[in-house]
């Protein structure tokens, strides 16, 4: 009797990543205050597409910025607002993952959201951070069938608590390493002893490489690897959104985005020269809030962790992004799409065996 794995996690069939305990979901949202929601549109034969919205926190996010930092792991990519995160080191939007041509409609939605805000009256201008990947294996891109009202409803959407997985929102027409790949999240908790911080990620998975998992040569094993069969070769994008509790400013939330660069790379990702690799990563902590009107000349006044108290969460990070994006393949399910062209699940059952075999 063949097993069903759908749905189910690589670390509820036995697959572990790396030594620190993951948060109670397991995910992005295990960081106290942290929403997402998803908008997933599949019409027709061919409309395979989504957006996936992720919010620091549930109030006014213009008014009450949260210190931010972005790593470019290889900039093949439409990362809109980009600049003004590194320059000033806040985020005032809630983050958009979408499709390559609907970057557009993103910022719209993000525009007309943050405007409609209370207390946002007489806003001007808003720094929308929209991320992408591109579907068009799957989805008829060229169609730019999200529209900004349902940017929108995704962000109207965002919840705590768990998160789907696979292809919902952004990740829905997503290939990963050859297969479907999609969203994915986990997190990691701190000991006490560390400081008992949260961090969580959540990636929007359509790149390529090697595929490992749990340091098993999947691809090779799979017969799916660059320069052999793997779809559209080793390109494709990834976007990562890292989010902690741990009172951290722009500069070491930047350091902590450069790792999980790393995380992809346990993975077997390579950021090949047609993949955007992005890292978004911010910090909720409620005493380094920026708020958006500050009297002239006023001292801000913040306490944060310093160099030597980040190495844990370097740690963290890594392993829940390699955990992450695992988790969005375990997730994925086959789909087909445009011009009846079809990828197929990750083959669980194979995988499970072969990691188990070598890891014991």
């Amino acid at each position: 009797m063949q097993m069903s794995f759908c749905q189910t996690r690589p670390r509820e069939l036995g697959i572990s990543f790396g030594i620190l305990p993951t948060g109670p979901l397991n995910s992005i949202t295990d960081v106290a205050g942290v929403k997402v929601g998803h908008f997933t549109k599949i019409e027709g034969e061919s409309i395979r597409t989504g957006v996936t919205a992720i919010l620091p926190h549930g109030e006014n996010l213009f008014q009450e910025k949260v210190p931010a930092a972005i790593f470019v792991g290889n900039g093949f990519g439409k990362l809109a607002g980009v600049t003004q995160v590194q320059e000033l080191g806040t985020l005032e939007s809630p983050i958009i993952l979408t499709n390559t041509l609907s970057v557009a409609a993103g910022i719209e939605g993000v525009v007309k959201y943050s405007l409609a805000q209370s207390g946002n009256e007489n806003v001007q201008s808003v720094n929308a951070v929209v991320g992408e990947t591109n579907d068009g294996y799957l989805n008829d891109i060229r169609g730019m069938h999200i529209s900004s009202n349902e940017v929108i409803e995704a962000i109207q959407n965002a919840k705590t608590g768990s998160v789907e997985e696979g292809n919902v929102g952004a990740g829905t027409g997503t290939v990963c390493f050859g297969w479907k790949g999609g969203i994915g999240t986990a997190s990691r908790k701190l000991p006490v002893s560390l400081g008992a911080y949260t961090v969580g990620v959540l990636v929007q998975t359509n790149f390529g490489g090697n595929l490992q998992i749990a340091g098993v040569p999947v691809g090779e094993k799979l017969g799916k690897y660059p320069f052999k069969d793997a779809l559209e070769k080793s390109d494709g994008s990834c976007m990562i959104v890292v989010a902690t509790d741990a009172p951290v400013l722009e500069r070491n939330l930047e350091r902590m985005a450069q790792r999980a660069i790393m995380g992809l790379a346990k993975t077997g990702g390579i950021a090949s020269n047609g993949s955007g690799d992005y890292v978004i990563a911010f910090s909720t902590a409620k005493g380094l809030r920026i708020p958006h009107a500050i009297p002239a000349l006023s001292l801000q006044k913040a306490a944060f962790l310093g160099n030597d108290d980040m190495t844990s969460l370097f740690l963290a990070v890594i392993e829940a992004t390699e955990e992450a994006i695992i988790n969005s393949l375990f997730a994925a399910e086959t789909m087909t799409g445009k011009e009846g062209r079809t990828v197929e699940e990750l083959p669980k059952g194979k995988v499970l065996e072969w990691v188990k075999k070598e890891n014991h």
